[in-house]
């Protein structure tokens, strides 16, 4: 299954450790993962619609999220790096289109959960119909959120190069630096999404079915408008 071993043990795994001794510099290393495991913690919209899709869909189906989000989270840490990330501040009308499309996109679902209507909101009788929301839905969901972050770019852009060692292989020490960076990341997506799973069965046990749909609804309207307005 999607994500089923736990991410940051493979990353660690010894035979990848050797391997990074001879294309990392590891003095810089021991500063790079807890410094990203900070960055990636820290609540924000990704971690938020993390907890909301635990909320109202459950674990398993939001990965399918967090797929899409690591695929945008690695091409803005690779941009980053290599220089994209300029290209896209020429052109911000195009970044401003998408930010106000994936925004407006997660204002609707948050509206449709308050009203609970729609694909993502919970029944209080019945099978749950979040299991109609498509796993392309998801994966949209979680890469236009990590792609039109700005916030994410501008931590990508301070905080990613400093830790590359210009003495050492390029394209072995990002890949490998981005690969911890995804491990990290989807650690505390993980993290996130069991504590909205934790709330959802503990809200069903007392019928509060339409309050759980609000408070999912009202992250998702949250991290809508922070897109759209960042």
């Amino acid at each position: 299954m999607l994500f089923r071993a736990p991410s940051i043990i493979i990353a660690l795994h010894p035979l990848i450790f050797v391997a990074m001794v001879g294309v990392l510099n590891l003095h810089l290393l021991s500063a790079f993962i807890p410094t990203f495991f900070l960055v990636s913690v820290t609540p924000g919209m990704c971690m938020t619609l993390s907890m909301s899709l635990g909320i109202s869909i459950g674990v398993r189906r939001t990965r399918w999220m967090m797929l899409g989000e690591l695929i945008g989270v690695g091409i803005v840490a690779t941009s980053a790096v290599i220089g994209a990330a300029t290209l896209m501040l020429n052109y911000p009308l195009a970044f401003t289109v998408l930010k106000w499309a994936g925004g407006t996109y997660l204002i609707w679902l948050g509206l449709q959960m308050w009203l609970s209507k729609g694909r993502l909101a919970l029944a209080d009788k019945g099978p749950d119909e979040a299991d109609a929301t498509s796993r392309i839905q998801l994966i949209s969901q979680g890469f236009v959120t990590a792609i039109a972050n700005p916030k994410g770019w501008a931590f990508f852009i301070v905080l990613l190069p400093p830790f590359i060692d210009p003495g050492l292989p390029m394209t072995p020490q990002l890949s490998i630096l981005i690969a911890l960076i995804l491990s990290l990341e989807l650690s505390c997506l993980l993290l996130y999404a069991h504590g909205g799973q934790s709330l959802n069965r503990l809200l069903r046990r007392h019928g509060n079915v339409r309050l759980l749909n609000r408070i999912s609804g009202t992250l998702l309207l949250g991290v809508g408008i922070w897109l759209a307005l960042s």
